[in-house]
């Protein structure tokens, strides 16, 4: 009997086994055959447009909080005047706020509508750059400046894209929009102002895309190929005030120990080392996975093809694979502005950024729960608090990109993910259930690191990559 039993656990531990390891099988099968990457244009083709893009680099058009100062903006808009006649002439122009333009080609439908956006104010500069942050230098294979990256390159390549097609006669089947803000890194005013002017009108979109993703090297190990990255969802914001009065706060404190300072310093570490938020595996990671689990090797992927096991393992595994991976998997907090009041009293502020607000909710609750241990109050502040529905992966506008995306990038493997950074994209999700936030753009992994850093560049092929993009992209709708 005691025979049987063993062989009959062997047998049932084998067949579990085998099921894995067909899942693995399966889900390779399932992948994209992927191409080699091949030159879209020549050495002149190339230097043609680097050459263009130098002149809207050259215009720092730094967003400043403490105030607009047009010097920089103003030349900005003599460029692409002098650079894109025909986009200038035809098109439609409206000037929202100090200078976030949206331009309008109209369709042959003009009912439909259909949206490209990326902003052209730029990062404020500090550091020792190899070259200078403002000069477009063309250099070893690539241009160097700040906004290269974020996000001229992509500015550059859609209107560039519309000038050539309006040069070739082209009418798009639907209107298109074309925005770009003066001021979002700093989130200002410009496209909310835009957003307004279009719920007052009554305008919606099929869909739209901004900045977000890019076309990056793997994002984590056990993935020998690039990933084409679409963005369906940022995480919200919301910031708490948290009040350590002078008062002990509880009984089992000293009032002459536990100063207010001591306990928020306490409260503080409690929950960094605790991180006593909701982890979940949401339904943009899952479809991550199963976009990139195809290119991965077999360990690997042996794991991301069986989420039905493996989650709970993953939600440990995946923070030390990959830090923003790991930002997906829920709620995040930062702490700020600590200070103390005339009163004895400590102060500080807490910016938490969630995936999903019924989360965010019990999150709360749980940090107030954290707090009163300590003798600290919880807040919410006044303003600045905003959550944006993610993208719904199931309309049409959503696999008509990744299919453009797939087909001009079929080099790289394709996967939708969550961006725990924010963009003027998501001032739209309320009016659109497809806001994309991916930019055609090939960077490696210095590259993307040089966002707001120093030495952005972007390579001068990728460049003309994302001039081809956006003209296949706008030449596809139906």
């Amino acid at each position: 009997m005691g025979l049987v039993i063993l062989l009959t656990a062997a047998c049932i531990v084998a067949v579990f086994v085998c099921v894995l390891i067909v899942n693995a099988i399966l889900c390779k099968l399932r992948g994209r055959r992927l191409t080699e990457k091949r030159t879209v244009d020549t050495v002149e083709g190339e230097a043609y447009y680097t050459q263009r893009l130098a002149k809207m680099i050259a215009c720092a058009t730094v967003s400043d909080k403490d105030g607009y100062d047009d010097t920089e903006f103003a030349r900005l808009r003599a460029v692409i005047r002098e650079l894109f006649p025909r986009v200038s002439d035809k098109a439609e122009l409206k000037i929202f706020g100090d200078d976030c333009y949206v331009y309008r080609i109209p369709g042959r439908d003009t009912a439909r509508n259909v949206m490209v956006m990326s902003h052209h104010d730029v990062a404020p500069v500090s550091g020792d750059w190899k070259y200078p942050p403002f000069s477009g230098t063309v250099a070893e294979g690539c241009i160097w400046g700040r906004g290269t990256v974020d996000t001229k390159t992509p500015l550059f390549a859609e209107l560039s894209a519309l000038e050539e097609l309006l040069g070739d006669g082209f009418v798009p089947p639907c209107n298109v929009y074309l925005a770009s803000s003066h001021n979002e890194e700093i989130g200002g005013d410009g496209i909310p102002l835009a957003v307004a002017y279009f719920q007052e009108n009554n305008i919606q979109f099929e869909w739209i895309l901004d900045e977000g993703g890019a076309v990056i090297d793997a994002p984590m190990g056990g993935i020998d190929c690039k990933c084409a990255m679409l963005a369906v969802h940022e995480k919200g914001r919301h910031t708490l005030i948290l009040t350590a009065d002078k008062e002990e706060g509880h009984g089992g404190l000293s009032g002459k120990t536990e100063t207010p300072v001591v306990r928020m310093a306490r409260f503080i570490a409690h929950v960094q080392k605790k991180q006593p938020f909701i982890r979940k595996i949401s339904p943009e990671m899952r479809a991550m996975f199963e976009g990139l689990a195809p290119y991965m090797a077999f360990p690997m992927r042996l794991i991301f093809a069986n989420l039905w096991l493996f989650s709970g393992l993953l939600k440990r595994m995946i923070p030390a694979l990959n830090e923003q991976a790991g930002a997906m998997l829920g709620t995040s907090g930062t702490f700020s502005k600590i200070n103390t009041g005339t009163d004895g009293s400590c102060q500080a502020e807490m910016l938490l950024r969630c995936v999903n607000k019924a989360d965010l909710a019990s999150d709360i609750t749980a940090l107030k729960g954290i707090a009163r241990e300590y003798g600290i109050h919880v807040a919410d502040a006044l303003e600045g608090n905003e959550f944006h529905k993610p993208a719904s992966m199931e309309r049409p506008g959503y696999g008509f990109i990744k299919a453009c995306v797939e087909h001009n990038f079929g080099y790289a493997a394709c996967a939708p993910f969550i961006l725990p950074a924010g963009t003027d994209a998501r001032h739209f999700c309320e009016m659109c259930d497809c806001v994309i936030r991916f930019a055609p753009i090939d960077i490696n992994n210095q590259q993307f690191k040089s966002v707001h850093g120093v030495n952005e560049n972007i390579d001068t092929e990728a460049v003309v990559r994302a001039v081809a993009f956006y003209k296949d992209l706008l030449q596809r709708i139906q």
